[in-house]
């Protein structure tokens, strides 16, 4: 797992990369969607990205993600500088 924070003095972005199984591009169009998870069995509710892209949106920021499967995933949560 990495964790990387930028700022360009309009947005700062976080940026999470992990080394997991990542995910099929199937999956990409509904991550954000709640009680949607990749995780069945595992204890995921499906609410946890759901919420916070809604905060984040709510900030005037964004979350994105990329992933493959095999390949991790890297989520990149925007929000504008104050």
């Amino acid at each position: 797992m990495t964790i990387r924070a930028t700022h360009d003095g309009e947005q700062v972005r976080i940026e999470y990369t992990d080394n997991g199984v990542g995910m099929e591009a199937a999956a990409a169009p509904r991550l954000f969607d709640p009680f949607f998870t990749t995780r069945l069995g595992q204890g995921g509710s499906g609410l946890g990205l759901y919420i916070a892209r809604r905060l984040a949106r709510a900030m005037g920021g964004d979350i994105a993600v990329d992933s493959a499967p095999g390949q991790g995933a890297r989520f990149i949560l925007s929000l504008p500088a104050s």
